[in-house]
């Protein structure tokens, strides 16, 4: 039997997890850009390896993050009467790990970063609305 209240409560849910993790892969994403930053001009081997261990925590915060949208797009199909609600998320980012080191590759990984934050901080936005059009519907 169809509960309205129980799936869109189990939406936002999934949707607040989701949005959980991207926060976390932004926080890392702006650290590992920050480091980049210094990296590129003329720090030592502890701002690339810092830089590093910020994509890598980035990439894993955004592994969780794909798989915690998909469990979001599902419970959004499970809601019956709120239209065009799934359509809202679109495609999500993925994400690249970087393995290169010197000032050209330090320029590349800067651009990716900004790049992957863009895409990071349009998914939130994205979820964000549909969350709290959710929470109209409680």
């Amino acid at each position: 039997m169809y509960n309205r209240e129980k799936e869109i409560y189990e939406a936002i849910n999934a949707g607040e997890r989701a949005l959980d993790s991207l926060y976390l892969a932004n926080r890392k994403l702006d650290n590992a850009s920050d480091w980049g930053l210094l990296d590129l001009f003329g720090g030592r081997w502890i701002s690339g390896l810092m830089k590093h261990s910020n994509l890598n925590d980035a990439s894993i915060y955004l592994r969780q993050a794909q798989r915690e949208v998909e469990t979001f797009r599902n419970e959004l199909g499970d809601i019956r009467d709120i239209p065009n609600l799934n359509d809202e998320i679109g495609d999500f980012l993925t994400f690249a790990d970087f393995f290169w080191d010197g000032p050209l590759a330090d320029l590349l990984i800067q651009s990716r970063i900004r790049e992957s934050k863009r895409k990071v901080y349009d998914s939130i936005q994205k979820i964000e609305v549909i969350v709290r059009e959710l929470k109209r519907y409680q």
